[in-house]
C-alpha cells in the first residue's frame, strides 16, 4: 500500500505538478474524496456552514472540528489530512495556538493544520512549526475575518492591496508554512504571489495560475446548494438525485410497496407451521 502523503511531499510539488485539494468533513465524504487520490484532504472550518447550517465559519468550535477531523481521518489513507484551526483557537496567544494545533494531530488524526492570516499570525506559525506541526497558510479572503472585511468579498483589487498580500505571503513562507491558500483575489494577484514564494499556492477563486486548487467536495457534488460561489464548478447534482430518491421512498412506504418480498426474511414452512400450531 502506498504511503500517505506528507507535508514535505506537498512542498516538493512546487514547480513540478499541480496540487489537487478537496475539502471533506466526515467518514463518507472522506472516503469519496480520498478515492480520487487528491494530494490533500482539508477538514475545513466551512463545515460550520456546509454541515452544521451556520451562516458563517465563526461559530464552529475546536471540539466540533476535532470530532469531524477524527471521522475523516478514518477514511483518508492516501492524501495529507489537514485540520482547519477554527476562530479564536490560535489568535489569543502563541501558547494556545501551539496547544490547539497539537490537538489536531493527537486527537484529530490530522498531519498538518491550516490557519488564516498574514503578518499578524507569524509568531503563531513559527511556534507551531517549531513544535513539529506542519502549517498551511491562508490569505486573501479569510472567512474568519468577515466582520472586518464586511462580508465575503474578493481581496487584492488594487496594487497597494496586492503588495500587502505579497508581504503576507513572503512572511508566511519564511515562517515555515509548507503551502499557502489564496482565496478570492484577481488571478494576476495570485500569479504574482505564486511566483514570489517557494511554497505551493493553492487557489480558490484565485484563477488558474496558482500551484494548485481547492474546492469543497459537497460543492462539486451539488450536495450544498444554499448558494453557489462563482469559483465553484459543479460536477454533479447529487442533491437533486437525493431528493428524488427520498421522495420515491416515501411514496412507496405510503403505497405499501416497500418493503417488498426481496427485502424480507421469512420463516421456513416448517417453522411457520409450528408458529401457527
Amino acid at each position: 500500500m502506498p504511503k500517505q502523503l506528507t507535508a514535505p511531499d506537498i512542498l516538493a510539488l512546487k514547480g513540478r505538478a499541480k496540487v489537487a485539494v478537496l475539502t471533506a468533513y466526515d467518514y463518507p465524504s472522506g472516503l469519496i474524496a480520498d478515492s480520487a487520490e487528491p494530494d490533500v484532504v482539508l477538514v475545513g472550518d466551512s463545515l460550520a456552514m456546509v454541515v452544521l447550517g451556520q451562516e458563517d465559519t465563526l461559530a464552529v468550535t475546536m471540539e466540533e472540528m476535532l470530532h469531524h477531523c477524527r471521522a475523516t481521518a478514518r477514511a483518508v489513507k492516501h492524501a495529507l489530512l489537514v485540520g482547519d484551526m477554527p476562530f479564536l483557537s490560535y489568535q489569543c496567544s502563541v501558547s494556545e495556538a501551539v496547544r490547539n494545533a497539537g490537538r489536531f494531530l493527537k486527537e484529530g488524526g490530522a498531519r498538518a493544520v491550516k490557519l488564516e492570516g498574514g503578518r499578524a499570525v507569524l509568531p503563531q506559525v513559527r511556534a507551531i512549526v517549531d513544535a513539529g506541526i506542519p502549517v498551511m497558510g491562508h490569505i486573501g479572503l479569510t472567512p474568519q475575518h468577515i466582520a472586518n472585511l464586511g462580508g465575503f468579498k474578493a481581496q487584492g483589487k488594487t496594487a497597494e492591496a496586492i503588495q500587502i498580500l505579497l508581504e503576507d505571503a513572503r512572511g508566511l513562507a519564511e515562517a515555515g508554512c509548507f503551502s499557502l491558500v489564496l482565496e478570492a483575489m484577481p488571478r494576476e494577484a495570485a500569479a504574482v504571489i505564486t511566483e514570489a514564494v517557494h511554497i505551493p499556492t493553492i487557489g480558490i477563486g484565485a484563477g488558474p495560475d496558482t500551484d494548485g486548487q481547492v474546492l469543497v467536495l459537497h460543492d462539486i457534488l451539488g450536495l450544498f446548494d444554499r448558494f453557489l460561489p462563482k469559483f465553484v464548478k459543479r460536477y454533479a447534482d447529487l442533491a437533486a438525485t437525493g431528493r428524488e430518491a427520498a421522495a420515491a421512498y416515501c411514496a412507496e412506504v405510503r403505497a405499501g410497496t416497500f418493503p417488498g418480498p426481496e427485502h424480507c426474511t421469512s420463516l421456513s414452512p416448517e417453522e411457520l407451521a409450528r408458529l401457527k400450531g
